[in-house]
């Protein structure tokens, strides 16, 4: 990749709309780059919308069918399409809810815990190979980053 492939042109006006333009020209390359990643190096042929159900679930243990398809931006159709893929691959479990008998919570089961934790620290450490080298200032400037929008995100999620 080119130098100026990785240095955006920055004409000293920043605004939220530039900043905002930056971060969809780098997220779905960071994407595509894991994705990448994912579809090699996995034996089990984890995709990314299936890690991101385990992770979901990883944190938000008894979840409804309800909340995975609003965490994935999907239907509840598609997203009860890929819990039953994953309830046949013995990665996640779906039971009724102890006090409602219609609904039903979702949670990881060992093997789904174990398989999410091996692939976050294979993408970690994809992501670390391709960050070696670069500066501790950089380092930190991403890092920082990252904190703000994670900050601002989680806020917004919140409200």
């Amino acid at each position: 990749m080119s130098p100026a492939a990785r240095k955006p042109k920055d004409d000293g006006n920043m605004n939220a709309e530039t900043c905002a333009r930056r971060v969809l020209e780098t997220v779905p390359m960071v994407m595509r780059a894991i994705r990448r990643e994912m579809r090699g190096a996995s034996e089990e042929q984890l995709s990314v919308p299936q890690f991101r159900v385990l992770a979901f679930l990883g944190h938000r243990r008894g979840a409804s069918l309800s909340a995975v398809s609003e965490h994935l931006g999907v239907k509840d159709a598609t997203a009860s399409a890929m819990v039953d893929r994953l309830v046949k691959r013995g990665w996640i479990e779906r039971e009724t809810h102890p006090e409602e008998r219609r609904r039903v919570v979702l949670s990881l089961t060992s093997t789904g815990a174990s398989l999410m934790d091996k692939a976050r620290r294979r993408a970690r450490s994809f992501l670390a190979a391709h960050l070696d080298g670069t500066s501790p200032a950089d380092l930190q400037i991403l890092a920082s980053a990252m904190d703000v929008l994670r900050r601002i995100l989680s806020e917004e999620t919140q409200s």
